[in-house]
């Protein structure tokens, strides 16, 4: 069994919903990272959603893009990601980690070659934006060869045809975007995302993400109701900028996130 899969059904067990946090790699600097992954663990996430900087992250708004640039400027690559997350599992062997970014730095490795040092590594599902299922022909069985739960999108416009497709090539879990636009940018309209997935549960049986527009305790509260699942980005990476040049950016920063994250545990236990 996958450990997003055990971490998704042990969960369940406890009548809790998962909370996955997502950070850029190597943002502002390299030597925060593994850091703050086991503070994000300690502050109650469930699942690592780690992002790959790359130059163009088409899905991104702002706050997000700009925390590639930050990561870029140390030449922050994918085989460093992977070096962090093999870091990460000398302490921790449980929390599934997610990795969340774009094809170019996977097609430049080649399928094979990064499925097997993904798993090597200690990754365990993998979130590429830009692929579609007519593209992921040869993509999907190297990851599926290697044990990595490839997790796709769906969107407020994916129409019920189009679902059932995607979910043929998903494992893992499902990511919903809850808005229609880039990261970090939209009001969140609780009841449309309640209908949504309504849908999206008849079409599959994998658990459901919800991200794009968990901003505080009181989103993920509303949205814990009604998905398995939340996934926190722009929020926290604002406060990686707003921390990112000071003297003592990395421990304010891992402090910082630690709280927001608590709070968002307690609200989602509530």
């Amino acid at each position: 069994m996958s450990r997003i899969k055990g971490c998704f059904e042990q969960l369940k067990k406890q009548n809790k919903k998962a909370l996955i946090p997502y950070v850029a790699a190597g943002d502002p600097n390299p030597d925060i990272t593994v850091d703050l992954m086991h503070a994000m663990v300690d502050s109650g996430a469930d699942i690592i959603e780690l992002g790959v900087p790359f130059s163009d992250p088409m899905a991104d708004g702002p706050v997000i893009q700009k925390a590639s640039e930050r990561a870029l400027v140390y030449g922050t690559s994918l085989t460093d990601v992977l070096a962090m997350i093999k870091s990460f599992r000398e302490k921790n062997n449980t929390t599934p980690v997610v990795l969340m970014g774009y094809l170019n730095p996977i097609e430049i490795m080649g399928y094979e070659r990064f499925a097997k040092a993904a798993q090597e590594a200690g990754v365990d599902g993998v979130l590429t934006v830009d692929i579609p299922p007519e593209e992921a022909e040869d993509y999907v069985p190297a990851l599926k060869a290697h044990d990595l739960d490839p997790v796709f999108l769906l969107s407020p416009t994916t129409t019920r045809e189009r679902m059932q497709h995607i979910c043929q090539y998903a494992s893992g879990f499902i990511y919903y975007v809850s808005v229609k636009g880039v990261t970090g940018t939209s009001a969140l309209d609780t009841d449309e995302v309640a209908t949504r997935l309504k849908i999206i549960n008849e079409v599959t049986k994998l658990p459901v993400g919800v991200g794009f527009g968990i901003k505080n305790a009181e989103t993920a509260a509303a949205i814990g109701k009604v998905s398995e699942a939340v996934v926190v980005g722009s929020a926290l990476v604002n406060l990686v900028e707003q921390n990112a040049h000071n003297a003592d950016g990395n421990e304010k920063i891992i402090k910082d996130i630690s709280q927001v994250l608590s709070s968002m545990r307690n609200a989602l236990d509530a």
